[in-house]
């Protein structure tokens, strides 16, 4: 079976609104077991943006930590209380957000394809999951600038499983790994003030 692209998904859910508003229970099932995927690329990409996001890293981490350890849990659609199944979205807002979107999808489109699709599902969309998870614990760290890096890894994960493209997942494993791996070794060789000396490298950096 054919993987159908990003910009298709986003054209099929468009052609399905048909009244005034949508619910949030029908957008999360508009993109089925590929739900995880567009939802932690839509939530990781804004994150990845190079801004200081000082006190808001838990706000930015915490749709990324749900998202991400549902999918390490193994579920295969998106679980959200029951009351807010039904909250909606205007027409205008989903149309307006899939219009803008689709020239960026597009250009992603052109670099990410199907290839090692097998990486991108069954079990190892667990360990995807848990890769993600440890990132958005990364994202939650109150450091400026370091929701960055594990964001655009995360960004880099999702992008692969909505398009089947295991090199992608692999790509952005290896950047956000490689990130926690390094404020890690920091922390264990200098204690508490490794957060310090990151911090100071990162706001000299870009004074």
């Amino acid at each position: 079976m054919e993987t159908r692209t990003l910009t298709e998904l986003l054209d099929d859910l468009k052609s399905h609104i048909t009244g005034d508003t949508i619910s949030l229970k029908t957008l999360l099932e508009g993109f089925h077991e590929r739900g995880f995927g567009f939802f932690l690329f839509l939530f990781a990409l804004p994150a990845a943006l190079p801004f200081p996001a000082f006190g808001l890293h838990a706000i930015i981490a915490l749709p990324l930590l749900l998202l991400s350890g549902q999918q390490a849990l193994g579920f295969h659609t998106i679980k959200i209380p029951q009351k807010w199944e039904n909250k909606t979205v205007s027409r205008n807002q989903v149309e307006g957000f899939i219009t803008m979107a689709k020239p960026w999808i597009k250009r992603i489109e052109f670099f990410i394809r199907p290839r090692l699709s097998f990486i991108t599902q069954g079990y190892i969309s667990n360990l995807i999951g848990v890769f993600g998870f440890i990132m958005a614990l990364s994202v939650a760290v109150p450091i400026p600038l370091t929701n960055t890096v594990p964001s655009f890894g995360i960004a880099m994960m999702a992008i692969g499983v909505l398009m089947r493209d295991g090199l992608a997942v692999i790509a952005g494993a290896i950047i956000g790994l490689t990130w926690v791996i390094l404020l890690l070794g920091f922390v264990i060789i200098y204690g508490p003030e490794g957060f310090d000396i990151v911090k100071n490298f990162i706001e000299g950096f870009f004074q």
